[in-house]
């Protein structure tokens, strides 16, 4: 009986010797993964991406993303989203409050107007490139156009433009066409884009015997074929203004792609799709 009491004993004080170790493991490894799971937070922390809008002008699409895969080589932390379009839909997008951290606009107008408004600080704004308007012809044999009067030859049924309203392209086109004194005999002739690109797109699929598009947009493609320069002193001249958005939430981010945008190896991009980079003013 006493021998008996005594196992009991040793077989209870074995029990509680295993509990305890047990319990001290579980302990352990609780501590572990919550050390675990604060060097992950932190570690995250500090690679957190920010994400940048960008509103730019539609002929700027194919430099851009050269030039996003580019920068995010260099600062893999930011994440560049463009929101291409005509430069007026996008001002009147941000003065109606859509998120956008910077704006490259195709008109000098479109730019001021949001710095008139205190949307853009005047000190956070320059002009960024230039460019020529040109008129572009389907590649396989389009009507032979040598100036802007040709556009009234009866074999020239459609001609594209931007919406004037809204596409610095179309306003300038008809700056141009009205200083010749052939916007409204060409009318009827008009077909009206969105944007640039789409204008380009008439030319290409046919739907238009030519087209008022950017230099650089008729070399993006091979469908088309410039068939003369429209001449710069018939319109005011072509700037590519960029500023940044008060409303950032992203400020520092924001400068330092703005700032990149001015140095040699992105401008070196800009150039290879045609576009020009004025004078500085003092240079």
């Amino acid at each position: 009986m006493r021998k008996t009491f005594k196992s009991s004993l040793v077989l209870i004080g074995l029990a509680i010797t295993v509990l305890v170790m047990a319990a001290c493991g579980n302990n352990d490894t609780a501590a572990d993964k919550n050390a675990a799971g604060t060097n992950a937070d932190s570690s995250h922390a500090g690679t957190t991406q920010v994400e940048l809008t960008i509103s730019a002008a539609a002929s700027l699409t194919d430099a851009l993303i050269e030039i996003q895969n580019t920068y995010k080589e260099k600062n893999p932390n930011v994440k560049l989203n463009f929101n291409f379009g005509a430069s007026g839909a996008l001002q009147r997008q941000i003065e109606q409050g859509a998120p956008a951290d910077l704006f490259l606009s195709a008109a000098a107008k479109n730019l001021k107007t949001l710095v008139d408004k205190q949307l853009i600080d005047t000190d956070k704004q320059t002009n960024l490139l230039s460019n020529e308007l040109v008129v572009v012809v389907p590649a396989d044999g389009g009507a032979a156009l040598a100036t802007e009067a040709d556009l009234t030859n009866a074999e020239v049924k459609h001609v594209a433009i931007g919406i004037p309203e809204s596409v610095p392209a179309g306003n300038y086109a008809k700056e141009s066409l009205t200083n010749a004194k052939l916007w409204d005999s060409l009318q009827s002739k008009a077909v009206q884009g969105k944007d640039v690109r789409q204008v380009l797109q008439y030319v290409e699929t046919g739907n238009a015997d030519a087209g008022f598009v950017y230099k650089t947009d008729a070399l993006t493609s091979d469908k088309v074929k410039i068939a003369f320069t429209v001449d710069p002193a018939t319109y005011m001249a072509i700037q590519y203004p960029v500023g940044i958005v008060k409303a950032t939430k992203h400020g520092k981010e924001a400068e330092d792609f703005y700032t990149y945008l001015q140095t040699q190896e992105a401008l070196d991009v800009f150039l290879k799709f045609g576009f020009s980079v004025p004078a500085k003013q003092g240079a």
